[in-house]
Parts: structure tokens; C-alpha cells; sequence
């Protein structure tokens, strides 16, 4: 099925348009096609200012811009203060908590033997915040997301769900459905939304989306690449894209059988037949290989003990007309 992009874009811009809150969602074992897809949406969406952040179930290994910034879970900013810090199981005492003026001192106190808190390692994030819109990448189904869904299906009841997607056993589950089965890639339908939106397509948008296309086409060799592909490639190559090599992939190589070496030079059996030919199959094919002149002269005076071959043994037949000369 194909999208009808005068209305499902126009749609898609009115969503992310309303909502000040965002969420870009990944697949479990997202491709590089997928990670470059999300990671330039969510470029794309702070540049228009939106408070957004970009989740997968899984860990994800990226060299692509903004990639270290995916998360595991589920936030989108709110209001209570998180703090955190390495822990191991008993290496706290207590927590505790005073006034002192206009300042709350939180109080840690560690076990007896426990080595105490180090600074340097207490982060601090926020939780509790709530999202207007929810934008899925490269995902067939809410199911493929992983423990992001399982473990907060509340949250996405009645929320706003943008699925961007090319796979042929996509259900259609969101509320705005930009999902194009033949397109070259999920990064082709990115641009697609980035124009739309009309957001500055910069260096490292650029490099992220080229570089998804170039990995999801095999360098732009598979069926589904088209002028279109190609146009794309060219505006993303004019706003700065940097040309990064696809990961090694293992060349083909195809089978060549090697025939069986054989050693005419070895004495045949005392019972060899002096015309004994060789075979073996290549390719299915039937292949005979002939002992050499010598060899069989050699094995002929072992057979036949004593015996003495004529002199014009190795003289050819001639035909001549109808018998032999």
C-alpha cells in the first residue's frame, strides 16, 4: 500500500506542530537503515524546538550523529529530580534528609566497609513528564518495540502515534500512517517528512540519512533505488553529507571445484589394463584423463614377463579408403 502524501504529511506536520513533548522509537535490533532514520528526526524535532527523545528496548551501537543520545526508557523530561549513582546490593546505610536555611542537603550514608559516594559519578536527570506524540521508525508493529511497549502500554493509550515504515507486514497501527512498502529505505521516507516540515537539513542530518541509504541499498545497487533515490542522494550530498563507508560485508565467492590430482607416475597393479583411462567429475560433468604414452609401455613390460612389444606397436593406424594401410 502505498501512502497518499498530500494527506498523510500534511497530517503528520499537524501532530508534531501541536505537541511540545516527543518520542522516536526504535525496534529491537534496529538496522543502521532505522538508527540514521530516528537519530535525523530527532536533529530535526529540536530544532523546531520540541522537547523530544529517542528510545530503543535494546543497547545501541552507533557511530552515526546523536546516537549516544538513545535511551532504554521511558522519560520525556516532568518534574521530579532524579539522582543517580552507582550502587551495590548493602552498600548503603541509610538515606536521610535536613533543612539547613534555603538549602535540602539528601543525606547518603554508606555501609560500615563500603567505599563512600564519589561525586564525579552522581548524575541527575528528571521523570514523570508526559508526551504528546509518539513516532515510530522502521517498526512493523507495536510489538517489535520490545519491553519500551510491554512495560508502559498505559502511556501509549490515546496518544498520537506517527509510524514511519516500509516493511510489507507493517499493520498500520498508528493514527497517522506514513508507511511506503517499495521505498528504498526508511531514511528516503525521513527526508521525505524533513521536507515537509520544512526543517534546515544540516551536515550531520545529511551524513546520517546518506549513510542509511547507502547500507539499506548495498550502495545503491538494490531493485527498489530509483531516480528518486538518486535526487534524494543528491540534495543530501549538497547540504554537506560526508561519505562514510559501508561496514564490511563478507564478498561471494562462488565454489570452484578442483579435480583430483593424480600421479601417473605410480606403478599400476599387476592386473591394470595397459588402456585403463582415469575419470573424474566437474561440474556434473564426466571428465576422462589418459595415462601417458610411458607409463603404459612401463606397465606393460610388468604384466607380461618377458614378453616383447613389436616395434611398431606405437606406430598409428592409418585408414586408407576402406582398410588399413
Amino acid at each position: 500500500m502505498f501512502p497518499n502524501t498530500n494527506t498523510v504529511l500534511p497530517k503528520l506536520v499537524e501532530v508534531i506542530s501541536k505537541g511540545a513533548n516527543g518520542v522516536i522509537v526504535l525496534p529491537n535490533n534496529p538496522t543502521p537503515d532505522a538508527i540514521a532514520g530516528a537519530t535525523t528526526l530527532y536533529l530535526a524535532l529540536l530544532k523546531l524546538g520540541k522537547n523530544v527523545t529517542i528510545i530503543s528496548s535494546v543497547p545501541v551501537k552507533s557511530d552515526l550523529a546523536a546516537a549516544d543520545k538513545i535511551q532504554q526508557t521511558l522519560s520525556v523530561g516532568g518534574e521530579n529530580l532524579v539522582v543517580s549513582f552507582p550502587y551495590a546490593d548493602g552498600a548503603i546505610d541509610k538515606i536521610d534528609y535536613h533543612i539547613q536555611g534555603d538549602k535540602f542537603n539528601l543525606v547518603i550514608a554508606p555501609r560500615q566497609g563500603s567505599p563512600k559516594l564519589n561525586p564525579n559519578q552522581v548524575s541527575y536527570s528528571y521523570s514523570g513528564g508526559t508526551f504528546d506524540f509518539l513516532i515510530t521508525v522502521d517498526v512493523p508493529n507495536l510489538q517489535a518495540i520490545g519491553s519500551v511497549y510491554t512495560d508502559n502500554q498505559a502511556q501509549f493509550q490515546g496518544k498520537e502515534i506517527i509510524n514511519i515504515d516500509r516493511h510489507l507486514t507493517n499493520a498500520f497501527f498508528g493514527t497517522v500512517n506514513f508507511v511506503n512498502k517499495t521505498s528504498s529505505s526508511t531514511c528516503e521516507l525521513v527526508f521525505k517528512v524533513l521536507k515537509e516540515l520544512q526543517t534546515e537539513i544540516d551536515k550531520d542530518m545529511a551524513t546520517n540519512l546518506y549513510a542509511g541509504i547507502a547500507i539499506a541499498t548495498n550502495t545503491f545497487t538494490s531493485y527498489s533505488v530509483n531516480a528518486e533515490t538518486f535526487e534524494t542522494i543528491a540534495q543530501l550530498l549538497k547540504a554537506g553529507a560526508t561519505k562514510k563507508a559501508p561496514p564490511q560485508q563478507a564478498q561471494y565467492k562462488p565454489q570452484v571445484f578442483q579435480p583430483q590430482s593424480f600421479n601417473t607416475q605410480q606403478p599400476a597393479p599387476a592386473q591394470q589394463n595397459s588402456n585403463q583411462v582415469f575419470s573424474a567429475k566437474v561440474g556434473g560433468t564426466e571428465r576422462q584423463q589418459v595415462q601417458t604414452i610411458s607409463t603404459v609401455e612401463a606397465q606393460e613390460s610388468q604384466s607380461k614377463e618377458g614378453a616383447q612389444n613389436p616395434q611398431d606397436w606405437l606406430k598409428p593406424n592409418i585408414f586408407k579408403g576402406g582398410g588399413l594401410v
